[in-house]
């Protein structure tokens, strides 16, 4: 049994703890400062668990002690603190950031890595999954021109006026719309603003609409600088969602502070309810030099909620958790990077669809085949 701290018991750490557990492979320990979602936790699975507050050295490293990997399920403003304990443990760790900035801490850490101790941030959809497709299809061409990623996690019957519900955290979904989104335009890195570059598409008759926003991007921009001419990130909804939301974060300027961001928290989990009723929409498209012609290749996906161990698991539950499950379950296979920082795009697409987690991707697939 491979020893796992998950620092979060909230409903992404469940879910790992959950899926690591059930695999019978490993022995999970989940540690939080809160003991009633502890205590929730240790009613339905298997698990240890352990009150923790990061921010107390000598308590992290306690818990860090005897385990050979770490998983930061929690407020990615703890995702430093959390590495560097990690690094002084000799312990992998894994997290599911969209935070750029703490992504750039959390590499200057694993600069000092140990023989056998990785870090891989930015696990789970997007980023995550989505830079792994991307980057598998982009391997495909001679020549890469444009890359478009556009995910989404999108209520299932949406029935309210900006046609979404809360499927995950609120603090990241606030990041995504308020913070700037990298971008490669002309093989060169640029920053866009949230909420701009509204555009249109549809996919089994039905209308979205995609926006930038921030993270969804990883580290694609950066490996792939000077050799992709144009990549970008938009995030998924329903036609005339973008309006209503940049109403509340530009109109209202609800995205210009701390405090105000705070306010816009609170007025979403007040007026938006949360659903387990949803799809996570996934769509790829790569143009360029493909056989001696200009081609484009497009994936798309759809994954659906179900159950899962006798609960109703979201498809962003899901997918977020077995994004993290599938990577950390291929480093101890031995198939990726053993040491130092891992990004997305080095985890193998068909290592990561035919693992024991990963294959819940491995659904509703529109893509056009060809010989590699």
């Amino acid at each position: 049994m491979i020893p796992v701290l998950v620092i979060g018991a909230g409903k992404i750490g469940a879910s790992i703890a959950k899926l690591l557990v059930h695999s019978g492979d490993y022995a999970v320990t989940v540690a939080d400062r809160d003991e009633a979602a502890l205590v929730r936790l240790a009613a339905r699975a298997p698990v240890d668990t352990r009150l923790l507050n990061v921010r107390r050295p000598q308590a992290l490293a306690d818990a860090l002690s005897g385990q050979r990997a770490v998983v930061s399920a929690t407020s990615f403003d703890a995702n430093a603190v959390i590495a560097r304990a990690a690094l002084l443990a000799g312990v992998s760790y894994f997290d599911l950031t969209e935070d750029v900035a703490t992504t750039r801490v959390v590499r200057r850490v694993a600069t000092a890595s140990q023989a056998g101790q990785v870090f891989v941030p930015q696990c789970g959809l997007a980023p995550g999954f989505v830079g792994i497709l991307t980057a598998a299809t982009m391997a495909r061409f001679a020549q890469v021109q444009t890359v478009q990623m556009r995910v989404g996690a999108l209520p299932q019957y949406p029935s309210n006026a900006i046609k979404y519900n809360l499927t995950w955290s609120t603090d990241g979904l606030i990041n995504e719309y308020c913070n700037p989104c990298e971008a490669l335009r002309h093989g060169k890195r640029i920053e866009l603003q949230a909420l701009e570059g509204l555009e249109h598409f549809a996919l089994d008759g039905v209308e979205y609409e995609a926006f930038n926003t921030s993270g969804g991007l990883g580290t694609l921009c950066e490996t792939y600088a000077g050799q992709a001419e144009d990549i970008d990130y938009k995030t998924a909804r329903y036609a005339g969602h973008q309006y209503l939301m940049d109403f509340l974060v530009n109109g209202l300027k609800l995205g210009s502070s701390r405090a105000r961001r705070r306010v816009l928290k609170s007025l979403l989990e007040t007026a938006v309810p949360i659903t387990q009723q949803d799809v996570v929409l996934i769509f790829v498209t790569v143009s360029g030099q493909l056989h001696g012609q200009f081609r484009q290749l497009t994936d798309a996906r759809k994954i659906y909620h179900r159950e899962l161990f006798g609960e109703a698991w979201s498809a962003i539950q899901l997918t977020t958790a077995a994004g993290l499950c599938a990577v950390l379950d291929l480093h101890f296979a031995g198939q990726l990077p053993a040491r130092g920082f891992v990004r997305q795009e080095a985890v193998p697409l068909t290592a990561f669809l035919g693992n024991r987690f990963g294959h819940y991707y491995a659904v509703d697939r529109y893509a056009e085949e060809l010989p590699v």
